[in-house]
C-alpha cells in the first residue's frame, strides 16, 4: 500500500489511526523528509547538543544562553584532546612530540607546565618541585586547567604527556570538565624498557631524544652535546616501572570507551602511525543513525549476496540497480516505457533515466527510516557525482574483491631523509615499515610512488618484493 504524500497525509494517517484503536495525531507515525536526518548527520547536530548539555552541567553558568553562544563561537569540538600514557622509556614523549607537530597542537608536560614564566601557579609548583621533585596533584590539575583554558589550547587542542599519573589526578581532571577524546597507552615488557632506558640520551638544545643503539645521530655536533638524563639507572628504572604498574591499572577504568593500547616494542615509526591513525578516528556516536551502505566490487565478487545478508541482519532496504530497472519495465510505468527500448536493443540505459529510478526508490519512506544497501551503481566517477548531487550520500563504503582477481594497489612510500633511506608500505589503514642504518624514521615531507603487490623494486642495489592481502574493506 502506497502512502499519500504532502499535507493531506497527516489527515489520512489520523483517519487511519481512528479506525485502528483510536490513534490520535500525537502518536501517529510522521513522515520525515529525507533531507532532515541527512542534515542532522552531516552537521553532527546530536553531538553538538550533547556536548553543550555536558558543558552546561559541568560549568553551571549563571546565564546559560550567553554561555552556549560563547561555546558555539569557539568552534573547538573537533580539535585534538589526547592523553598519552606509558611506562618509562616506552617512547611516549617522542610520540607526543610527533603528534603535536603533525596535528599542530599543544604539548602539555609536567616540565613545561611548571616552567611557565607568567603564572603564579607555576611559580608555586616550581618551589614544590625543587624541594621534593614532585608536584602535588591538586596543584598539577590547577595548572592543567589554567593551560587548557588559554586561547591556543582552545583553538588547536592539547596533548597531555604522561598525565594523569594517578587515578586521583584522572578523577580530578574529569571533575573540572577536561575530557580527552583519545587516550593512548604504550606498553612493552619491562626487560625491554630497562635496556632501552640505559641508552637514552637527550639533546639539551632541541629536547630531541636519541639512543646509543637504536637512534644515534650521524652529526658529530649533535653527538658531542648529548647528555645522559637523570634517573635512568637500572635500579631507578625498575622502581619507576613498579610505581607505574601500580597506578596504571587504576587509571585505565576512568577511560573505558576512548582507550587504545599500542605495543611500544616495535619500530617507533609503526607506533607513531598507529597512534596517529587512532587520534584521527572519530568515536562511534550515540546519535540516531540511518545506515546508507554502498557496495562496490567487480563482477562475481559477491556484492548481491553480501547485500542480501546485510539487509536481512540489519533490516535495510536492499536496492539493486539492475533489478529496479527490470521492475520499472514490468510495472509499465512512465519511466519503464523509457527504459524498455534500451532493453530490447541490449543497450546501456542512460544515467539520467537510472538516476530517476534510483532517486524515487531511495526517497521512499522505508529507505529513509530503515536505511539502504545499494549495489550495481555507481559504476564510474560521473555516476558517483550524480548520486551525490541528489543528496544520496552513503554513510558506509565497502569494497569486495574475489580471491581469483587482481589485488588492489599498495602505496609504497620511499623516504630519503638526512641521508637515510626508509621504505613504508601501506595496506589499507595499517602502516608497516622498517628502516636502514639503524635510524628510526621521523616525520617529514617525502615523495611517494605506487607499486603493485608482487612487483619487485630495485632500491640502492637491493631488490624488494612486495605483497598485499586479497580484498580491502573501507569504513
Amino acid at each position: 500500500m502506497t502512502r499519500r504524500r504532502g499535507g493531506p497525509s497527516d489527515g489520512g494517517l489520523q483517519g487511519a489511526g481512528a479506525q485502528h484503536g483510536g490513534m490520535d495525531a500525537t502518536t501517529a507515525p510522521h513522515r520525515i523528509p529525507p533531507e532532515m536526518p541527512q542534515y542532522g548527520e552531516a552537521n553532527h547536530i546530536f553531538e553538538l547538543m550533547q556536548n553543550m548539555l555536558e558543558q552546561l552541567l559541568i560549568h553551571q553558568p549563571k546565564d546559560p544562553i550567553l554561555f552556549m553562544i560563547s561555546h558555539l563561537q569557539r568552534d573547538n569540538n573537533n580539535v585534538p584532546k589526547i592523553v598519552i600514557l606509558g611506562p618509562p622509556a616506552s617512547g611516549k614523549t617522542t610520540i607526543a612530540m610527533w603528534l603535536c607537530k603533525h596535528l599542530n597542537s599543544n604539548l602539555l608536560t609536567v616540565e613545561n607546565l611548571i616552567g611557565r614564566e607568567f603564572s603564579s601557579l607555576a611559580a608555586g609548583a616550581r618551589r614544590h618541585y625543587q624541594n621534593v621533585t614532585k608536584v602535588p596533584s591538586t596543584l598539577l590539575v590547577r595548572l592543567i586547567q589554567e593551560r587548557v583554558s588559554e586561547e591556543d589550547c582552545i583553538r588547536r587542542g592539547w596533548i597531555l604527556d604522561g598525565i594523569p599519573e594517578t587515578r586521583e589526578q584522572a578523577l580530578m581532571i574529569q571533575t573540572l570538565g577536561i575530557t580527552p577524546r583519545h587516550v593512548i597507552v604504550l606498553s612493552s615488557p619491562d626487560t625491554v624498557l630497562i635496556e632501552r632506558n640505559l641508552g637514552k640520551r637527550i639533546d639539551p638544545q632541541t629536547g630531541e631524544i636519541y639512543h646509543t643503539t637504536f637512534d644515534w645521530p650521524p652529526e658529530a655536533e649533535i653527538q658531542n652535546r648529548l647528555v645522559v638524563p637523570e634517573g635512568i639507572s637500572e635500579l631507578e628504572t625498575a622502581r619507576k616501572l613498579l610505581e607505574y604498574h601500580r597506578n596504571i591499572i587504576r587509571i585505565l577504568p576512568a577511560y573505558p570507551k576512548i582507550l587504545k593500547v599500542i605495543s611500544a616494542d616495535q619500530p617507533c615509526m609503526d607506533v607513531f602511525y598507529q597512534a596517529l591513525t587512532y587520534a584521527q578516528t572519530s568515536h562511534r556516536s550515540n546519535a540516531p543513525f540511518t545506515p546508507r551502505v554502498l557496495l562496490c566490487g567487480p563482477v562475481g565478487s559477491g556484492k548481491r549476496l553480501q547485500a542480501a545478508l546485510l539487509a536481512q541482519k540489519y533490516g535495510l532496504v536492499n536496492v539493486h540497480c539492475g533489478q529496479l530497472l527490470k521492475e520499472a519495465v514490468a510495472d509499465k510505468s512512465k519511466v519503464g516505457e523509457l527504459i524498455q527500448p534500451y532493453f530490447q536493443k541490449k543497450m546501456a540505459v542512460p544515467d539520467s533515466i537510472i538516476m530517476k529510478v534510483l532517486d524515487q526508490r531511495l526517497s521512499q519512506q522505508d529507505s529513509v527510516q530503515k536505511g539502504w544497501v545499494l549495489h550495481g551503481f555507481p559504476r564510474d566517477l560521473d555516476q558517483a557525482h550524480m548520486l551525490h548531487s541528489l543528496g544520496h550520500q552513503p554513510s558506509r563504503l565497502s569494497s569486495t574483491s574475489a580471491s581469483s582477481r587482481k589485488p588492489p594497489l599498495m602505496l609504497l612510500l620511499v623516504l630519503h631523509l638526512h641521508g637515510t633511506l626508509y621504505i613504508v608500505p601501506v595496506i589499507g589503514s595499517r602502516f608497516t615499515g622498517w628502516c636502514f642504518n639503524q635510524r628510526l624514521w621521523k616525520p617529514g615531507f617525502a615523495p611517494f610512488m605506487l607499486c603493485e603487490p608482487g612487483q619487485a623494486v630495485m632500491i640502492s642495489g637491493c631488490q624488494f618484493f612486495f605483497r598485499a592481502k586479497m580484498g580491502v574493506t573501507l569504513s
